[in-house]
């Protein structure tokens, strides 16, 4: 009966002891998958800001070639 109890706490600590440094860890864990999870946010926030970029050259791009259309129309006019 005292080798079962002794075999039994002795896994008991042995348990106890591999698992205290995890045990450990996890407050700095936290804080790292908190702070992963806020730049996972920035990232996003980001990648909206320069696809709204992106649309935006594009017209520019757009407005740009009418532009230059135009500029081309009136010197052909002009006879330039």
């Amino acid at each position: 009966m005292w080798i079962v109890l002794a075999v039994v706490v002795f896994a008991l600590v042995v348990l106890a002891l591999a698992v205290r440094p995890v045990v450990a860890r996890l407050p700095r864990l936290r804080r790292a998958a908190l702070g992963l999870q806020r730049r996972a946010g920035e990232a996003e926030s980001l990648r909206s800001a320069a696809e709204q970029l992106q649309a935006r050259a594009e017209a520019l791009q757009q407005r740009a070639a009418v532009a230059q259309e135009r500029v081309a129309l009136i010197k052909a006019r002009r006879g330039e």
